[in-house]
């Protein structure tokens, strides 16, 4: 959807057939739900962005001339080495071998390649259709125009591309989830917070400020600069931090007591509707940001 917002032809495969055929019907649906809401993206419309999306039949007729293949398979190693395996006999000399992993490195499943040059993570966050962010990473091999093209593809439709300049287990934004889930969690096994009470710290507190700033500018805004901040709180930072000990590993009685408390805030029969709820509120806010930042360029 992303890509066909900004007119490029888009081709869909999987190895389970009726799976496009499923995702193509539930597009048809979205972009319809899109244009009524008024957050449709891009200049076209709905149904000219719809006709720009087709089925392929064959991993050589999707991957074979296209200038950009982004890979969704599971989170498997082995599965994707099985998977750039057979794109690479298929991408062109041009062609970029995108993958939308969120944790392992390029370099864990395509040193094999022929085109390995031409391999590049771009790390999208879920749902990218209303959450712009994408972590590029490149792997030691990666050709540096292929990570030029890249971020400059992704900015063409719309997100907001971000480049690591070395890998790294997690790449930058799930290394500080990570880090925000852990103590969260800590904070429930240890009894100082109920769930609600958490999700609301984060909801209506963190969140709200995140939405437009990140933390370290958040830090600046606080004092007289970021110096004087780390003057001020510095000290405090470090011994809080000391405090928060291994990092838990989520099982056990903990672990169902936790599953317990969310599913009566989100009872797993109602996921669905719980997501349509999610994106209809990132969408919503997704589009108050580009009408501010239009805003202000026009300043």
């Amino acid at each position: 959807m992303l890509f066909a917002s900004t007119g490029y032809s888009v081709g869909i495969y999987d190895v389970e057939s009726f799976k496009v055929d499923e995702a193509l019907a539930d597009i048809k649906i979205q972009l319809q739900k899109l244009k009524e809401l008024g957050y449709l993206r891009g200049k076209l419309s709905e149904t000219e962005q719809f006709n720009l999306i087709h089925k392929c039949n064959t991993l050589e007729e999707c991957v074979s001339g296209s200038i950009h293949v982004q890979e969704c398979v599971f989170e498997n190693v082995e599965l994707k080495k099985k998977v750039f395996k057979d794109m690479d006999k298929y991408v062109s000399k041009n062609g970029v071998l995108c993958s939308s992993t969120s944790c392992f490195p390029a370099s864990s499943f395509t040193d094999e390649l022929v085109h390995r040059s031409q391999v590049v993570v771009g790390h999208p966050v879920n749902p990218p259709y209303y959450v712009p962010l994408v972590e590029i990473v490149p792997a030691p091999w990666t050709d540096p125009s292929v990570v030029d093209k890249t971020r400059a593809l992704m900015a063409e439709i719309g997100q907001k591309p971000v480049v690591l300049k070395k890998e790294l287990p997690g790449f930058a934004l799930n290394r500080i989830q990570y880090a925000l889930i852990d103590e969260c969690y800590r904070i429930y096994q240890d009894g100082i917070m109920s769930l609600e009470d958490i999700e609301t710290s984060i909801c209506d507190g963190l969140g709200l400020r995140y939405a437009f700033i990140g933390p370290l500018e958040t830090c600046h805004l606080n004092a007289e600069g970021m110096r004087d901040y780390c003057n001020r709180y510095g000290e405090g930072i470090y011994k809080v931090s000391q405090t928060f000990g291994p990092n838990p590993l989520m099982e056990g009685e903990e672990l169902q007591r936790l599953d317990e408390d969310i599913c009566k805030i989100s009872p797993l029969e109602k996921m669905s509707e719980r997501r349509q709820w999610r994106d209809a509120r990132l969408s919503a806010l997704s589009k108050m940001k580009r009408v501010l930042e239009e805003s202000e360029k026009a300043q």
